[in-house]
């Protein structure tokens, strides 16, 4: 009778008391295996999974850099087996130390300015074919094409010799014309697409 009371009593006691936050609901009402599959073992829908894919192609910064860089890396080779021609021809003497030095002289000279001229015409290139596609004139050249590609490389070769005056300005313009038509028409004979190598007008 005793442990009884004693039950009751110690049953009052954490009537008043806080018993803390409710369990959880366990339940699998709110949850649908399908988007946890199928690390389950659960079938999803029979349906393609589509990757996002940008339209526009590459971003100008991208394009940018990429073209830059490698013409860049194209300049100094180029350049540097100049310097290497040009640095053993025109040594001072035939001792082996003066022959290294006026190597590395020739090969950094014009390794160098060859990077750099290539670089910079490269980023012209880009930027002036981008403005040509973002204002999308390929609309109204009707059956020439393309166009942004020959446009970009006139106005290159023309701005990047604008300060030696019109008559060589548009000589240059025309070099980058030039270059532009007759890749074109190679790539057309070997059965090539055109711009398919990512690289400039390649």
């Amino acid at each position: 009778m005793s442990d009884i009371s004693d039950r009751s009593d110690s049953g009052g006691r954490f009537q008043g008391m806080d018993a803390g936050a409710p369990l959880p609901d366990l339940s699998l009402k709110g949850i649908q295996l399908s988007t946890i599959a199928p690390a389950l073992g659960v079938p999803r829908k029979a349906q393609p999974d589509y990757l996002d894919y940008d339209t526009g192609g590459r971003g100008i910064v991208v394009t940018m850099f990429a073209n830059a860089g490698l013409s860049y890396t194209l300049g100094i080779v180029g350049g540097g087996l100049y310097g290497l021609r040009e640095g053993l021809a025109n040594t001072p003497s035939s001792r082996f130390k003066v022959k290294l030095n006026s190597v590395l002289n020739h090969c950094g000279r014009h390794g160098s300015r060859a990077g750099n001229v290539f670089g910079v015409l490269s980023i012209m290139y880009s930027l002036y074919e981008w403005q040509a596609d973002k204002l999308e004139i390929d609309q109204y050249t009707g059956p020439i094409q393309p166009v942004a590609p020959a446009l970009a490389a006139f106005m290159t070769g023309a701005t990047f010799k604008s300060q030696a005056g019109p008559r060589v300005a548009a000589l240059a313009g025309t070099i980058g014309l030039g270059a532009v038509g007759v890749t074109y028409a190679a790539y057309s004979v070997m059965g090539v697409p055109y711009g398919s190598k990512g690289y400039l007008f390649f």
